[in-house]
């Protein structure tokens, strides 16, 4: 602490953000897109898009689910539906595989996987089978599970950027005195000027957002992070707490045997909805169905209230009879959080709301995108005499440029190539969502790769006019490979579709503009020191030199190639280091 307070925690600023930063760019690129996942699983389902939007009553709507699960699934322990809401007019019925028969062992940690549908609320027909998509399901859950590892290997990882994230940004608030003054200066072509105050700016304008969610973040894995607690009060009995804290995924009492008819769904959904003053349920979850012990779970649809945490309606599946509720009176850590997860994911939002939502987000992105570049633009400038004179940037240097072009460039081009991959690829492919997301990571392999080899600044103009084409002509592919496109959606709907493709036009635009200015604010070597270079080169070579005083040299000899090159004016390069 002999530099102060103040510089220490400049000193934490810089390295809490810097070590994490690039994972911290994916976590907040992928987390922003996930406001609007039902709406991109929507648009990367093409086959879904003429679905009825007429209003359904969501009784019949369970109705008619359960009779189609009855016809595909009477053997299956435990069913769910989802009702349709504002974001998806869709139904969707999922139920798991029926117990494998006595004395048929399946192979240790195989997964069985769940079997779904599509349903048409007005007829409870299955919907044109649409193609195999993650969607924006994948985006969501990449943000805190990453992909190819463990997930609980990957959300450790996560929970320890957040909590990178959560020092820098307060120490970012001590360090920066006139933050809030900063915020409104923007002076640009001042080099590390410039790239600090956009930083402060980004940084500002949605810093309640940045802290929120950053700290929900961590709450919403909070059970993993901070055990101790629980484990002491239920003396290890994980099972027992999560039934308690999460009523709607608690398992019920072993099928008896006795095969008894499902009572109708229909009146149990009204009852639900009278007491929940006129909401109905979101999620319906049938566990032992056409059993004796059958019973019948009903959550109320989020967005009433902020908290994240749903009542919840336990039935008798056999004879319909209501069993208790559970949440309609939370306690206070309960319902903190509740609160506290429902701002994370924004379960609450409103259509307004939720694209406040994702512009903070995409501020967020652009304060660690401009801090991993501020570190990088003051580490040269460090070195501003030694690459002039034709010396060559350090080993880290290198590497954090190209880190930030593979975080920063990379990401985006990952996602715009994931929505290319979705209308290119062949429709009956197997294993077809699993080729998808190869293409996702393919592209940001392909842009990483790229940026430790060669960390230009030509290769960033190339990329950003490269990421910009990628998301501009998605609406042009949409046109080409579906008959809704812009021209269609934008007066009929469906209303989703035309918002995703105006998003990526409009992110398509931004990175186009970026190149623009990149490329306009280029630094150029002023003529006078050019021609002075060149008039000493040619007296050398024409006359031998002489024995007295040595002509001076040029306060800075222009860049060649092969020669590093910087300039306040712009981010600095080093041609061939």
């Amino acid at each position: 602490m002999k530099e102060g307070f103040r510089q220490s925690m400049a000193w934490l600023h810089t390295w809490s953000g810097l070590l994490v930063g690039w994972v911290l760019f994916a976590m907040f690129a992928t987390g922003t897109s996930a406001y609007f996942r039902e709406d991109i699983t929507l648009w990367m389902k093409p086959e879904l898009h003429q679905a009825q939007t007429h209003a359904v009553a969501p009784a019949e709507v369970a109705e008619r689910a359960a009779a189609r699960l009855q016809a595909v699934g009477d053997k299956s322990p435990r069913w769910f539906i989802s009702l349709p809401d504002a974001q998806d007019p869709t139904a969707r019925i999922t139920w798991a595989p029926a117990p494998a028969p006595k004395g048929d062992k399946a192979p240790k940690n195989q997964r069985r996987r769940f079997d779904s549908e599509t349903i048409d609320p007005a007829t409870g027909e299955p919907m044109a089978k649409a193609r195999q998509t993650r969607g924006g399901d994948f985006l969501y859950r990449f943000h805190f599970d990453l992909h190819y590892m463990p997930a609980i290997w990957a959300r450790w990882i996560v929970g320890v950027c957040a909590m990178f994230m959560l020092v820098a940004i307060i120490s970012g608030i001590i360090t920066h005195r006139r933050i809030f003054s900063d915020f409104f200066t923007f002076r640009p072509r001042k080099g590390q000027r410039s790239w600090l105050d956009g930083h402060n700016a980004t940084a500002v304008l949605a810093l309640p957002f940045h802290l929120m969610i950053t700290y929900t973040g961590l709450v919403t894995l909070m059970f993993m992070y901070m055990p101790w607690g629980t484990q002491s009060a239920y003396k290890g009995d994980e099972k027992t707490f999560f039934a308690e804290v999460f009523p709607s995924s608690a398992g019920d009492a072993k099928p008896s045997g006795e095969r008894v008819a499902l009572a109708p769904l229909g009146p149990m959904v009204a009852q639900a909805m009278a007491h929940w003053q006129g909401t109905p349920p979101g999620r319906i979850t049938v566990n032992q169905p056409n059993d004796a012990n059958a019973t019948v779970i009903m959550t109320r649809q989020g967005g009433s209230t902020v908290s994240h945490k749903q009542p919840v309606m336990r039935f008798n599946g056999a004879t319909g009879a209501l069993l208790g509720t559970s949440g309609d009176e939370l306690s206070g850590a309960m319902q903190t959080h509740g609160v506290l997860y429902g701002l994370h994911v924004a379960s609450f939002a409103t259509p307004f709301i939720r694209p406040l939502f994702f512009l903070c987000g995409l501020a967020g992105c652009a304060m660690v995108g401009t801090g991993l570049l501020l570190w990088a633009v003051k580490e040269r400038q460090k070195h501003a005499k030694a690459l002039a004179k034709g010396g060559r940037v350090s080993f880290g240097l290198r590497l954090v440029d190209g880190l930030n072009i593979g975080a920063v460039a990379g990401v985006p081009l990952a996602i715009a190539a994931y929505f290319w991959a979705n209308r290119l690829l062949a429709v009956d492919l197997p294993d077809r969502q699993a080729a998808e997301i190869a293409w996702f990571f393919k592209a940001w392999g392909f842009v990483a790769v790229l940026g430790l080899i060669r960390p230009t600044r030509g290769l960033w103009q190339v990329l950003l006019v490269l990421i910009g084409l990628a998301f501009g002509l998605i609406p042009v592919l949409n046109a080409f490979t579906t008959s809704t496109h812009l021209g269609v959606t934008l007066l009929n709907g469906p209303w989703p579709v035309a918002a995703f493709d105006l998003t990526v036009l409009g992110l398509g635009l931004l990175f186009l503009f970026s190149a623009w200015m990149l490329h306009k604010h280029q630094p150029k070597p002023k003529a006078s020191k050019v021609a002075a270079q060149r008039k000493a080169t040619a007296a050398k070579t024409a006359a031998p030199a002489p024995t007295t005083v040595a002509a001076p040299q040029a306060d800075k000899p222009a860049p060649s190639r092969g020669q590093p090159f910087l300039d306040g004016d712009g981010l600095a390069e080093a041609q061939g280091s």
